[in-house]
């Protein structure tokens, strides 16, 4: 929960192309004396700015965004969600950008094939131009529309940013291509300044156009990844159906999503999506839910049943009562989730914002001292050869990858997270949780079904199960008591028709009484036989071995004799073991917490391969144990149910809330679970520990790139083995290393859940 006074800005920016301008645009933004933090994501294309409320704040930010260099910046709703028609507003603005760039890179590829073949043309003799003054006119008419329209939006970054006093990734492309490209129109246009040696007259037309050329199929294939790995959050919106049938003036009415209210009736048929969170009214249906909790099973509903907007109704048609519409809905929530989480900060991620502060300015020195070594010491000739190295320098160590190598992880791997019901509150619980060396959890709610559940009956020689069962749902059929609830699903759940009952009587304490088809049926505790006369000895017995596993025991007497017992637990969710056996296959050490007795704890954690068990703990004594452990040097996380665990989990390195998909417990846990199989904390685990090692995989490359790559354009092994790197190599090398970091993340949404 935010700060009295203390508001939020997001906005989408346009014209970002590396870590320099990230920090160009934070700089900026924190330099404004209301705001107290902001977070820019490259790869989203997203700021996250909080600042103190102050009137106009919301505009003076995005102003300052754009005061920081060739930006176009648009706050975004503050909901996140239910403004559709801006997330197609922003989409077709991308579209645009990206079919801009596809046309400028198909002039490019088609004027630098030309020239690299007039470039040639000494070695295709039926090509051969005897003048080389006409060969030269020729290729400046050829590179012109390539330098300057094809790569326009580099220079024009290049001009801002001095206009700013900056440097970013727009310096060293413009700066590199326009060296090679001027120098050569100079000689083209006046040959006489450097009539010195046969060398005086090459031109290096085909080094400038392959250069922007190259650097263009980069931006267009990173362009296309970070869409691929923005489709999560996408394919999330785009769950939100548009319009709705609602019951007004007696008559059924479709109006669009933003007009639906709450206490609005909803008809829902077959096959549409559920349009808001509510409650149903009238009908019965399976719903799948699987698309929020990642759970494939539908969920049958009926009248009382609560149903989540954005869920697909499958074969019956509902009518529900809206109680959440817009951004107050379940939906709303876990895509401003996904968001905060895509745009929020790794804590590695300071690292490369450190190196991204002085890097350009380092590769601009770089290059300086390269060009001036070059023409100092090196052969002849001199000022060719520092040229060429200069602009392989400038060319290489564009800082694209190291801005892209943690964003773009984080953000796949979020929105692969809730596209399985995993949500994550920001990167830095992400880290977290792929650094965890020992889970807690909460044994009801979380190992266990959190409510009773018939898990043994049994019955005389002269009786079925079924019998003994149908009998006793009858009798509880009218019950609210849990354990007698338990027993009607029990029966429903083996399709047992229930029985009339007369005469039915509750008594306080010990069971219930009625007259079933004429016989005397009494369902209750030892109190209640004993008080009726009726013997039990024998079951007594049999009950034993079920009071000592902590189970809660009933018996069923019919005219006056004992016909069995059924004994009520909470049982254990049908994936706990399998969960547990995950969690201790990655190399956690697992502990269970529960509030009950030990004898019933262990009962429990008999079916369980825990390495430790701690019973009777209270709500509040929780977040003391979890610190216990922490003391002992271990990363903890807390699973619990995020209400009375929410102490534990705050105390814990990571906590993941347990949810049903209507309470996510997003203010206590780090990680919320929205479905409740429990098979998603090993699932969250393997998929922070994944991104995890993806964002180190990228960062390794990234700086190995530049650590390398940055001397051998420098020339640093030409002395030796007489190894130099061209600057149309280097820019292709350039391209290769930013889509490689997007790809390489993208390979996280293929990420298997088993």
């Amino acid at each position: 929960m935010s700060e009295p006074g203390i508001d939020k800005a997001d906005l989408a920016i346009q014209g970002m192309g590396c870590a320099s301008c990230v920090q160009k645009v934070e700089k900026a933004v924190k330099g404004l004396p209301f705001v107290k933090d902001a977070q820019v994501n490259l790869a989203t294309m997203r700021a996250s700015v909080t600042y103190v409320h102050t009137p106009g704040a919301r505009e003076e930010i995005r102003k300052a965004v754009e005061g920081a260099g060739s930006y176009r910046a648009t706050l975004l709703p503050a909901d996140g969600l239910g403004e559709s028609e801006f997330a197609d507003q922003m989409e077709q603005a991308e579209e645009r950008e990206a079919k801009g760039l596809r046309r400028r890179l198909w002039v490019a590829l088609f004027l630098s094939g030309l020239i690299m073949v007039v470039s040639m043309d000494l070695m295709i003799p039926f090509l051969k131009i005897q003048d080389r003054e006409v060969r030269n006119l020729l290729l400046l008419f050829l590179a012109g529309p390539v330098f300057f329209w094809a790569g326009a939006p580099f220079h024009a970054g290049l001009i801002r940013s001095i206009c700013h006093r900056t440097a970013d990734m727009n310096t060293l492309v413009s700066i590199g291509t326009a060296t090679a490209f001027f120098y050569s129109a100079m000689v083209t246009l006046r040959p006489g300044l450097f009539a010195v040696d046969r060398f005086s007259s090459f031109v290096y037309y085909d080094t400038a156009t392959m250069i922007i050329t190259l650097i263009l199929v980069g931006r267009t294939l990173e362009a296309r990844a970070k869409g691929k790995a923005r489709q999560s959050i996408r394919s999330l919106m785009g769950l939100q159906p548009r319009m709705a049938r609602v019951i007004r003036n007696e008559h059924e009415d479709e109006v669009p999503i933003e007009s639906v209210i709450v206490e609005d009736q909803v008809i829902v048929r077959p096959g549409e999506s559920i349009p808001v969170d509510g409650v149903v009214l009238q009908g019965a249906s399976s719903v799948d839910e699987s698309m929020l909790t990642g759970e494939s099973l539908p969920v049958e509903k009926s009248a009382g049943c609560q149903v989540v907007g954005a869920t697909i109704n499958q074969n019956g048609t509902l009518r529900i009562r809206a109680e959440k519409v817009g951004a107050d809905t379940v939906l709303a929530q876990i895509v401003r989730v996904v968001q905060e989480a895509q745009a929020s900060k790794a804590p590695v991620q300071r690292l490369v914002d450190r190196v991204a502060a002085v890097f350009v300015p380092l590769v601009l020195l770089t290059a300086i001292v390269t060009f001036a070594g070059w023409w100092f010491w090196g052969p002849e000739p001199s000022g060719l050869t520092a040229m060429l190295h200069a602009i392989a320098v400038l060319i290489i160590a564009c800082p694209c990858a190291l801005g892209l190598a943690t964003p773009t992880a984080i953000m796949v791997g979020t929105g692969r997270g809730a596209e399985l019901g995993i949500l994550i509150k920001n990167a830095e619980s992400l880290e977290r949780a792929g650094r965890i060396q020992a889970v807690v959890l909460d044994k009801t709610g979380t190992l266990t079904q959190g409510r009773p559940e018939i898990a043994e009956t049994e019955s005389s020689g002269n009786v079925s199960r079924d019998d003994l069962l149908r009998y006793a749902a009858s009798l509880e059929r009218v019950s609210e008591h849990p354990i007698g609830r338990a027993v009607v699903r029990e029966a429903e759940r083996r399709d047992l028709a229930a029985m009339a009952v007369d005469s039915f009587e509750n008594i306080p304490g010990k069971g219930v009484r009625g007259m079933i088809e004429g016989r005397e049926a009494l369902l209750g505790n030892r109190a209640l036989m004993e008080s009726a006369g009726v013997p039990i000895g024998e079951w007594l017995d049999r009950a034993d071995p079920l009071f000592r596993k902590g189970r809660t025991v009933m018996f069923l007497a019919i005219d006056g004799a004992a016909w069995g017992l059924l004994a009520a637990a909470d049982v254990l969710k049908e994936d706990a073991a399998e969960s547990v056996r995950e969690l201790k296959a990655l190399g956690l050490e697992v502990t269970m917490f529960s509030g009950d007795n030990a004898r019933v704890a262990a009962a429990v954690a008999a079916d369980l391969p825990l390495d430790g068990v701690i019973a009777e703990v209270l709500p509040q004594d929780k977040a003391a144990r979890i610190e216990d452990l922490q003391k002992q040097g271990k990363q903890v996380s807390m699973v619990g149910d995020g209400v009375n665990d929410a102490p534990a989990l705050v105390q814990a390195d990571l906590g993941i809330a347990m949810g049903t998909g209507t309470d996510i417990a997003i203010e206590s846990a780090d990680i919320a679970l929205m479905g409740s199989s429990l098979k998603g904390v090993p699932l969250a685990i393997r998929l922070s520990r994944r991104t995890l090692r993806t964002i180190r995989q990228n960062l390794f490359w990234a700086f190995v790139y530049n650590i390398v790559g940055i001397p051998v354009a420098a020339g640093v092994l030409v002395p030796w083995w007489g190894i130099s790197l061209k600057p149309v190599y280097a820019a292709a090398a350039m391209a290769f290393s930013s889509v490689s970091v997007v790809t390489n993340s993208l390979r996280l949404r293929r990420m298997r859940i088993t």
